[in-house]
């Protein structure tokens, strides 16, 4: 596995993470049962970013999170999101001390804004966001679809800390934040955290076939190799089951020829 540094911290995380969207929907089912081994399986690969929020699967995706790092806390970087019906002050508090209890951990490594509200003050936000950083409760603090403007407002109404990280969607075939949001990452040392890197699960069938066979890679893999070229991104497929999950943790194994990526970036 390959890691990388996030945002100017001193901390490193696998390029490959693991997004827990849509995951431990129904508890005790054979599905929890799937999604708990694949996670787990993660860790044992070396994979260490493990990415949810409070809305997904209604809170029950931080659940299976939780249940999944236990007795390997120390192990993985949980990062989770506070949702915009929560970004007042003290909706903040109070929506990241449930998100601790289903977790089932005293800490959050990385907290995020899932969603920018222009309705709420960003300053009110950032002032909860480093009140949790102060009592110990969060360790970073992210944004997730913020564009460029957002993003440099959010960084101005921070007093001591950060904006360690933008979580956006990006792949082979969404490559929306290339003209400003990814240069702006690139340059300003903000983690790029891409999410449905595999495009929601179409995978492209535009990728050559003489590059599958010259690195002995899935389609999948291909794109994940891609969009983690850049050395501020890092990617959180989803991954439901063992199968899917070492697949992906595998797919930064080699790099690839600087021409080879120029070919897959105009090959749609």
């Amino acid at each position: 596995m390959e890691y990388r540094r996030l945002g100017r911290t001193r901390e490193r995380v696998s390029v490959i993470g693991m997004g827990a969207w849509g995951m431990g929907l129904l508890r005790n089912s054979e599905a929890w049962t799937r999604e708990l081994r694949s996670l787990r399986r993660g860790m044992e690969l070396g994979v260490t970013l493990i990415d949810t929020a409070e809305t997904y699967s209604s809170g029950r995706s931080e659940e299976l999170v939780g249940e999944a790092v236990k007795g390997h806390r120390e192990e993985v970087l949980i990062a989770t999101k506070v949702a915009p019906p929560h970004l007042d002050h003290d909706a903040v508090i109070k929506a990241c001390n449930r998100s601790l209890r289903r977790l089932g951990t005293t800490y959050i490594d990385l907290y995020q804004v899932h969603w920018p509200d222009p309705s709420v003050s960003i300053k009110e936000t950032m002032s909860a966001m480093e009140k949790l950083v102060q009592e110990g409760k969060v360790r970073y603090i992210g944004v997730s679809n913020f564009g460029v403007a957002e993003t440099t407002d959010a960084r101005a109404a921070l007093g001591r800390n950060e904006i360690t990280s933008n979580q956006v969607e990006y792949s082979l075939t969404n490559r929306y934040v290339e003209p400003e949001i990814l240069p702006y990452c690139s340059r300003e040392g903000i983690t790029l955290i891409a999410y449905s890197p595999l495009a929601n699960g179409r995978i492209t069938t535009s990728v050559q076939e003489s590059l599958l066979g010259r690195y002995k890679m899935t389609p999948a893999q291909i794109m994940l190799n891609w969009v983690t070229r850049n050395e501020c991104v890092v990617a959180i497929p989803k991954a439901s089951d063992v199968a899917h999950m070492e697949e992906n943790a595998a797919s930064v194994s080699a790099r690839f020829d600087p021409k080879d990526y120029e070919l897959l970036s105009s090959s749609l």
